[in-house]
């Protein structure tokens, strides 16, 4: 399509202390090959300690705006996008990530070749710090982290890390829960699958993602996701009993030794050495246990935390 036909795009990037790589997001954006005249870049700042320098970054940008949302939490963040976005179709990425520069011309463009679409759920690449010399960690996450084409196609969602939708779209199924921590983004898609739209996974619109290379890292987006999970898991039951039973099958589910994955990993051929194989599956069962720990802490009166 020509520049003067493409539709009009909103890229919303919620932000929270993490500045230096919003820079590296922002400059990535700057290349993208869609019509620089035919899309804006809204960050969400959501109460970073020094919101002057977002502010400072976001001016070097003639098509980027600066929006604040002072309610904690990235859903939060991207509803206070919404709010403001001219586009007709909406991108989400997030500040740590780098989008190709084809992102844009290419997510647009399954939007708008697929029928009644509405979602495009992207690749995300995750990178090492040292190619090299990579961490348990990233190696874990190499293995687990971002699966979108299996979250579309089991959870009928995908990471916002790396989405695209139309506005008639968020129209007719609402924003995101500005209650949930983690795993709105599986929620709102299920809510767009619900209401007959289509979704794609589109595996050439592609963005990269910076792996978690420490154990403190991995620490907190494994206490996020689990009170997201657990939030999710809460608002979709009905009664009393079921409440019971999501605690009881997200306990159990955690505290069962990870058999099958260990002995994946043990297979997986990206592992090159028994010592990472030995590592990742020692990550594993790290990250079960500390999900069975959070998903007591929440039932028993602890909330969900947004780091």
């Amino acid at each position: 399509m020509s520049g003067s036909e493409a539709p009009f795009v909103s890229v919303i990037i919620p932000v929270f202390n993490d500045g230096d790589r919003l820079q590296l997001c922002l400059a990535a954006l700057a290349e993208q090959t869609y019509a620089r005249s035919r899309f804006e870049i809204i960050v969400v700042d959501n109460g970073s300690d020094d919101l002057d320098l977002i502010k400072a970054m976001v001016a070097d940008y003639d098509n980027a705006a600066l929006a604040v949302e002072p309610i904690p939490g990235s859903y939060a963040a991207r509803n206070r996008g919404l709010e403001v976005a001219k586009g007709e179709a909406i991108a989400f990425t997030d500040a740590d990530c780098i989008p190709d520069s084809d992102w844009l011309e290419r997510g647009v463009a399954r939007l708008c070749q697929e029928p009644n679409c509405g979602q495009v759920v992207g690749r995300i690449n995750l990178f090492f710090a040292d190619p090299q010399r990579p961490t348990a960690v990233e190696l874990y996450e190499s293995l687990t982290a971002f699966p979108q084409e299996r979250l579309l196609r089991e959870q009928h969602g995908g990471a916002t890390a790396n989405v695209l939708t139309w506005r008639r779209v968020i129209d007719r199924v609402g924003p995101f829960d500005l209650r949930l921590k983690s795993n709105g983004d599986l929620e709102w898609g299920r809510r767009v699958f619900e209401a007959g739209f289509q979704q794609v996974y589109a595996d050439e619109v592609q963005v990269g993602h910076p792996a978690r290379r420490s154990l403190g890292e991995l620490h907190k987006r494994t206490v996020r996701l689990a009170g997201g999970y657990y939030d999710v898991q809460l608002k979709q039951a009905k009664s009393l009993g079921q409440r019971q039973w999501v605690f009881v099958q997200a306990l159990l589910q955690n505290l069962v030794p990870p058999v099958f994955f260990v002995v994946n990993a043990f297979g997986d051929g990206r592992l090159k050495h028994l010592d990472q194989k030995l590592k990742v599956s020692s990550v594993m069962v790290m990250v079960r246990y500390i999900t069975a720990w959070e998903t007591l802490r929440l039932k028993f009166g602890g909330a969900s935390s947004r780091s």
